[in-house]
C-alpha cells in the first residue's frame, strides 16, 4: 500500500477496521453496497479515483470510511491534517461536518489506529475569526472546506508544513465544480498538494454526469472510476393544467397552477418547491402565503441572497421535519441531506436533464427510497419539454459538463497566491501548473505572458508599482514584495464574480439578506419591493446598506431581478422534445403531457407544420408591424441569439434592412419593416436543406463577431476577468466599492489594453468566453450544420401560429409594461382563438 505518511502495519489491522465499519452499518440497519467495498479496497491499495453514483446512494460514507480505514492502518500517526474534504457550498460543508462527526462518535477507535479526540472541523467564509486563527496554528485531523478557503491556506508561507501529513483529499459534488473556474482553481490547488506529496490520494464524488471519463481525467489522470449501481427508482411526472392554452406565452400559466401545487403539498409531510430564479421563488412564496395564511411558519423561502441565519433556520427546519414546504432555488440543489423530504416540485422547465435528476434526488434521499419529482408547467410549451424530459430521464441521457480551457485570469491569480505561499521558481511552477487538466496545453509563450503580467503589469501597466505584484529575488524565487499587496490579494482570492450587492436591514435592526445594487439604485424613498417573502418599504441607503421597514396595507411590490435568470434548454432536452414532435406528426401523442398539448399542436400542424429532428419549420407572415420570419431550430435561447443575429447580418449584406429580434428556447423571430422574399432566401440551394450560403459555417467566427455588439459583450465579460486577475480591487471589508466604480475601473483597463496592448491575452480570453459560454459557438456551428442537412418546411401564414405567437410575446415583453402586455396578449389570444375554432 502506497501513499501513507507513516509505516504500514499488518494487514490484519486494516481488516479489523473494515469489519468495524461493516458493524457500524449494521447497527443502522444498512447493508454495505458493492461499490462501497470497491472504494475501500481501491483506497487501501493506494489508488485515487472518481465515484459516480446517484444522489442518496451512500457516496459520502464510501469515501469517508475509506479515508478512516487508511488512517487506522498507521501505527504511529503524527499530528496534523490527514483528510481534506472540499465542497462547493458552505451549507453543504456544515451538513457534511455533522455527518462525519456523527460517524466518529460511534467509531472513536477507528481513526488513526485507536487515537481518541480525532478532530473534524470546517473552514469556510462562515467560520469565525477565532476558529480560523486557531486553525492557522494547527489544522485538525480532518478539514472540510471550499476551494476558496483552501487557496487561502495555500497562500500562507507555512502551507507546506501544514499539509505535510495529508493522506487523502475528497472533492464532493465534482460535477458542479468541474465545469467552471472554481473547478480550475481546485485543479491548481491539487497540483500544488500533489507536488508536495506525489503519492497523495484524490477521490471525487459525482452524480448526474454525462462525460464521466473526462471528469475523472480532469481530477486525476491516473485514477480509477467506480460506478455505484444502486437500484434507485426516480419517478418524474407532470402536474397537468386544467385548461392549457392553445396559444402559449412565457409564464401565462404561472400562478394559475398555485391551487394544484398547494393540493400536492397538502398530500405530503415535507415538499421542496424548486424555481429557476430567486425572483420566481419570492413570488411563489408570497402567493402561497396569501392563499394559505394558516401555513405561516410551516412554509419557508430559501435562496442565496437571504441572510445565512435565515437559511440555517430553514435547513434545520427541513432536517427536523418541522416545515411543510420550502420554496427554493439552486441553493438547495446539492447534496444537503434532508431525509424528511417526500416530494419535489419543479416550477417551470428544469431546462436540463442533469439538473432535473439532481433536484429529484432531494426527495427519498436514502438508498432504497423512491425519488419523485413533479414538473409544474408555467406555459403550455413546457408540457412538450416535460414529455421530452421524462423520455430523457428514462434513457439517462445526461448532459456533459465541459471543462474550461486555460483561463488565464485564474492562472494570474494563482501565480500571486503561490508567490505568497513561500514563493516559486518559474520553471518548476510551469511544470506543476501543466499537471492541472485545464492547463495541460499551456504553451511557454502563454506562461511567460502570465508571469510578465504579474511581475510588471505587462506592456501597459509597467510604470505603476501596484501592478508589480510578484518579483524575483537574487536566487530567482518569485515572491510578493509588499505586505499590503499580499493583504489585498488574499481578500480577492476566488473566482465567484457577481454584481455588487447591498445588505438589506430593518431600521429596527436585523438582517434580511442582500440584493444587487442595480436594483436598489432604482428605488426611491417609500417604494415597496418583495424580498424574503415580505413586502418591504425602502427608507434609505447608507454605507452599502439598504434600510427598510415592513410595509402595511400593501399587497404588491417590485420584485428584485437577480443576474442569471434565463437558462438555455440543453441539447439533450431539445432533442428529446423534437422526438416527441416527430411522434406527434404520426398522430402518436404518448403520455398525459402530449395529450394535454395535443390541441395546440394540431393547430400548429393545420396552420403550418411541426418541427422534427429531420425538418426545420420556417414561417413568414405580414402584419401592421412589417414582415415576420419565424424559425424553429429547437437549439436553446443562447444559440438562437447568435443564430438570429448572424442571419440578420448576412441578409443585411445582400439588402439594406434593419431587424427586430426575439428569441426563446424553441426558435427566433426576425421582424423587418419592408418586404423580404424569405422563401427564396431561406429555401434549399442545391439540396433539400436550408440555403447553404445563409447557413454556412465558413467564416463563422468573423461573422458572429460582426453581427453582434461583440465589443459590449466582451467588455462585460472582461469586468469579471479583471476582478479574478486582480486588476480591480473590490474594496476592504465594510468598505466595498460600488458596482459603478468597479465597472468604470474595468472599462478603463479594457480601453487601455485595446488601444495600447491589443495582444493582451485577457482581452482574448474575454472574447473567447463570450463565444463559448454566452453564444455557445460550438453548439451554434452544430446547429448550422444540422439546418443544412434538414429539410425546410416553409409556410406563409395569415396569422401567428401557436409557436410563432410565443415569440411575438417575447418581443412585446421588451417594450411594454406588465399591464399593457397582459392587455395586448389577451386581445391577440381572443383573435387567434376565434380563428382556430372550437
Amino acid at each position: 500500500m502506497s501513499g501513507l505518511p507513516g509505516p504500514v502495519p499488518a494487514k490484519l489491522k486494516t481488516t479489523a477496521a473494515v469489519a468495524q465499519t461493516k458493524a457500524w452499518f449494521a447497527t443502522r440497519g444498512w447493508s454495505v453496497f458493492p461499490f462501497q467495498r470497491e472504494v475501500w479496497a481501491a483506497a487501501a491499495a493506494g489508488h485515487s479515483g472518481l465515484l459516480h453514483a446517484s444522489t442518496g446512494a451512500g457516496k459520502t460514507y464510501a469515501v469517508w470510511f475509506a479515508a478512516l480505514q487508511r488512517a487506522a492502518a498507521v501505527a504511529k500517526p503524527k499530528a496534523g491534517l490527514k483528510i481534506l474534504w472540499i465542497t462547493p457550498m458552505r451549507a453543504l460543508a456544515a451538513d457534511t461536518l455533522r455527518a462525519l462527526q456523527e460517524s466518529l462518535e460511534a467509531l472513536p477507535a477507528l481513526a488513526a489506529g485507536g487515537k481518541t479526540g480525532w478532530q473534524v472541523e470546517a473552514r469556510t467564509g462562515d467560520s469565525s475569526s477565532a476558529q480560523r486563527a486557531r486553525q492557522n496554528k494547527k489544522l485538525p485531523d480532518t478539514l472540510i472546506t471550499t476551494p476558496e478557503s483552501l487557496t487561502l491556506l495555500l497562500s500562507k508561507a507555512e502551507a507546506a508544513t501544514q499539509f505535510a501529513q495529508l493522506d487523502m483529499i475528497i472533492i464532493d459534488e465534482w460535477h458542479e465544480l468541474m465545469g467552471n473556474k472554481r473547478g480550475v482553481q481546485t485543479q491548481l490547488a491539487l497540483a500544488r498538494l500533489r507536488r508536495w506529496n506525489p503519492s497523495l490520494l484524490v477521490w471525487g464524488l459525482s452524480a448526474t454526469l454525462g462525460n464521466l471519463e473526462q471528469a475523472r481525467q480532469a481530477l486525476m489522470p491516473d485514477g480509477v472510476t467506480v460506478e455505484g449501481h444502486v437500484a434507485k427508482e426516480i419517478q418524474v411526472d407532470t402536474l397537468i393544467p386544467a385548461n392549457p392554452s392553445r396559444f402559449p406565452w412565457g409564464g401565462h400559466l404561472g400562478i394559475q397552477m398555485l391551487g394544484p401545487v398547494i393540493a400536492e403539498i397538502e398530500k405530503h409531510a415535507t415538499t421542496l418547491v424548486f424555481t429557476n430564479t430567486r425572483s420566481q421563488a419570492e413570488l411563489w412564496y408570497q402567493h402561497m402565503l396569501e392563499a394559505r395564511p394558516d401555513w405561516a411558519g410551516l412554509i419557508a423561502l430559501h435562496h442565496g441572497s437571504l441572510d445565512k441565519e435565515v437559511r440555517d433556520w430553514v435547513e434545520q427546519g427541513l432536517k427536523q421535519g418541522q416545515l411543510k414546504a420550502v420554496i427554493c432555488t439552486s441553493s438547495l440543489d446539492l447534496g444537503v441531506d434532508f431525509l424528511p423530504v417526500e416530494r419535489v416540485l419543479q416550477i417551470g422547465s428544469a431546462k436540463g436533464i442533469a439538473r432535473l435528476l439532481q433536484r429529484a434526488g432531494r426527495s427519498g434521499h436514502a438508498p432504497g427510497r423512491i425519488s419523485r419529482l413533479t414538473l409544474v408547467p408555467t406555459q403550455s410549451m413546457e408540457l412538450l419539454e416535460a414529455a421530452g424530459a421524462r423520455q430523457a430521464v428514462a434513457a439517462r441521457d445526461i448532459e456533459a459538463r465541459p471543462v474550461p480551457d486555460k483561463p488565464l485570469d485564474v492562472l494570474v491569480q494563482h501565480l500571486v497566491t503561490m508567490a505568497l505561499g513561500g514563493g516559486f521558481r518559474s520553471e518548476a511552477l510551469y511544470a506543476e501548473v501543466r499537471t492541472a487538466w485545464s492547463y495541460r496545453d499551456l504553451g511557454p509563450e502563454e506562461w511567460q505572458w502570465a508571469l510578465d503580467f504579474v511581475a510588471r503589469g505587462g506592456q501597459t501597466l509597467a510604470v505603476y508599482p501596484e501592478y508589480r505584484r510578484v518579483l524575483p529575488d537574487e536566487e530567482g524565487v518569485y515572491r510578493v514584495p509588499d505586505l499590503a499587496l499580499g493583504r489585498r490579494h488574499r481578500m480577492g482570492i476566488g473566482t465567484i464574480v457577481s454584481d455588487s450587492s447591498l445588505q438589506v436591514k430593518y431600521l429596527s435592526g436585523g438582517r434580511i439578506g442582500s440584493v444587487e445594487e442595480s436594483f436598489i439604485s432604482r428605488l426611491s424613498k417609500g417604494d415597496h419591493f418583495l424580498f424574503g417573502g415580505r413586502i418591504l418599504e425602502f427608507v434609505r441607503l447608507h454605507e452599502m446598506t439598504a434600510y427598510v421597514r415592513r410595509a402595511t396595507g400593501v399587497k404588491k411590490g417590485a420584485v428584485p431581478r437577480w443576474q442569471g435568470g434565463k437558462m438555455p434548454m440543453s441539447s439533450e432536452l431539445a432533442h428529446a422534445a423534437l422526438e416527441q414532435l416527430r411522434l406527434a406528426t404520426l398522430d402518436r401523442y404518448e403520455g398525459p403531457e402530449m395529450q394535454a398539448i395535443k390541441p395546440l399542436l394540431e393547430i400548429q400542424r393545420r396552420w403550418s407544420a411541426l418541427p422534427t429532428p429531420d425538418t426545420t419549420v420556417v414561417e413568414s407572415m405580414h402584419s401592421r408591424e412589417g414582415r415576420h420570419l419565424f424559425m424553429f431550430p429547437f437549439a436553446g435561447r443562447s444559440v438562437h441569439i447568435g443564430l438570429a443575429s448572424l442571419l440578420a447580418w448576412r441578409v443585411g449584406r445582400m439588402t439594406p434592412v434593419t431587424f427586430s429580434i426575439a428569441v426563446n428556447d424553441y426558435g427566433f423571430e426576425l421582424l423587418a419593416p419592408q418586404e423580404i422574399d424569405w422563401a427564396v432566401l431561406i429555401g434549399p440551394s442545391g439540396g433539400t436543406g436550408a440555403n447553404v450560403d445563409l447557413f454556412s459555417t465558413e467564416h463563422l467566427l468573423e461573422d458572429v463577431l460582426a453581427s453582434l455588439n461583440a465589443t459590449e459583450l466582451s467588455q462585460r465579460r472582461f469586468r469579471e476577468i479583471a476582478r479574478i486577475a486582480g486588476l480591480v480591487f473590490q474594496g476592504y471589508p465594510g468598505q466595498p466599492k460600488s458596482a459603478r466604480q468597479l465597472q468604470a475601473s474595468s472599462q478603463l483597463f479594457y480601453a487601455v489594453f485595446t488601444q495600447h496592448d491589443a495582444g493582451n491575452l485577457l482581452l482574448t480570453q474575454a472574447q473567447r468566453e463570450v463565444l463559448e459560454q454566452e453564444l455557445e459557438l460550438n453548439r451554434l456551428r452544430n446547429t448550422l450544420e444540422a439546418l443544412q442537412a434538414r429539410q425546410v418546411s416553409y409556410h406563409g401564414t395569415k396569422r401567428a401560429t401557436p409557436f410563432g405567437f410565443a415569440l411575438m410575446v417575447e418581443r412585446f415583453r421588451e417594450k411594454l409594461s406588465t399591464e399593457k402586455l397582459s392587455d395586448r396578449v389577451a386581445r391577440l389570444v381572443r383573435e387567434l382563438e376565434k380563428a382556430a375554432g372550437p
